[in-house]
């Protein structure tokens, strides 16, 4: 018998348009001759299953199931792909270990960690990997232009500490940009990151393990046409993705080796993806940790799946699986 697959998407910030894409990638990766699959939308107390007629009905919460007509249809298994709050911070995940249901990605502590980057790069720096300065501001706290010159220099990055897909990050140059763009990151979270600029190579390296292998995908080389590698680089093609990237074979097993690594010091489950910056004397320092990575057909990860030889289909399976 066929087991039902939730594929969890939405969510509630600015990153739900990014979800509902993923979700639509993970559909089309999905062995459909194995799984009966299903779209869930969450925004806020909002839940939903897709039917495909088009219509949409709600989701019990009491036991993660939805009623078909007269048929109760029970979820075995849900592939989350909230990028945000409550799929990436580690409240759903939570839910899903109540309901007895397995996921696809991390467990709590590993998603609540990770959706923090202040928290995880400085937790990870206690293990030796290597990470910008940085400073963090909670809501209610400010800091002078000055201090953010002295302590962290100019230029330098101010962005929420939670979330991703780049809303409201900037690239600050100059002392007058510096309280805008707090105001733009407090926009979009409750905690906000002045990180410091790092010139070199941007780099990105995806990783998953099951109870029998490793798999580590070849890195991708992130050369973005705009100032940084903003929303538009991301999803708008504003970007050029190198996959496997230019780099030396020494380099790429170190970012491999240390992708690995990352994942085994969090406890993560799942596929994940690790970014970096290479500065000068191939110095390898850590940018974030992306526990529900994008999946819709152009992300990073489909790309590095291709570049490794590999079917995504296979892939997804491997997820899946894992977990029974």
């Amino acid at each position: 018998m066929k087991r039902n697959i939730a594929i969890v998407a939405g969510g509630d910030t600015s990153e739900i348009v990014v979800s509902l894409r993923s979700a639509q990638g993970i559909y089309s990766f999905i062995d459909k001759e194995k799984y009966n699959l299903y779209i869930v939308e969450m925004e806020g107390r909002r839940w939903e299953v897709q039917l495909p007629d088009g219509n949409k009905v709600p989701v019990d919460r009491n036991d993660f199931s939805f009623t078909n007509g007269t048929e109760k249809v029970v979820f075995d298994f849900a592939y989350i792909t909230i990028h945000g709050t409550p799929g990436e911070d580690g409240r759903l995940q939570g839910y899903f270990d109540m309901m007895r249901i397995p996921y696809s990605c991390c467990g709590v502590l590993a998603a609540a960690i990770t959706y923090d980057k202040f928290t995880c790069n400085q937790y990870l720096k206690a293990f030796g990997v290597r990470i910008a300065e940085s400073l963090l501001l909670r809501q209610g706290q400010s800091i002078s232009d000055e201090e953010v010159v002295e302590k962290i220099g100019l230029p330098c990055f101010i962005k929420p500490s939670l979330g991703g897909s780049s809303f409201g990050v900037t690239k600050v140059k100059t002392k007058e940009q510096i309280q805008p763009a707090i105001v733009k990151a407090f926009g979009e979270a409750q905690e906000v990151l002045v990180e410091a600029f790092m010139d070199g190579t941007e780099l990105t390296c995806g990783c998953y393990k099951t109870k029998e292998k490793t798999v580590i995908f070849p890195p991708t080389e992130v050369v973005t046409h705009n100032e940084f590698f903003d929303y538009d680089a991301k999803y708008n093609g504003q970007v050029d993705e190198i996959t496997p990237a230019r780099i030396s074979d020494e380099l790429t097993e170190r970012v491999q080796m240390l992708t690995s690594a990352i994942y085994d010091i969090l406890g993560c489950s799942g596929i994940i993806r690790v970014d970096y910056i290479v500065t000068a004397g191939e110095k390898l320092n850590l940018l974030e940790v992306n526990t529900t990575p994008g999946m819709t057909t152009t992300s990073f990860i489909p790309q590095q799946v291709r570049a490794a030889g590999l079917d995504i289909k296979d892939v997804m399976t491997d997820i899946i699986e894992n977990k029974f």
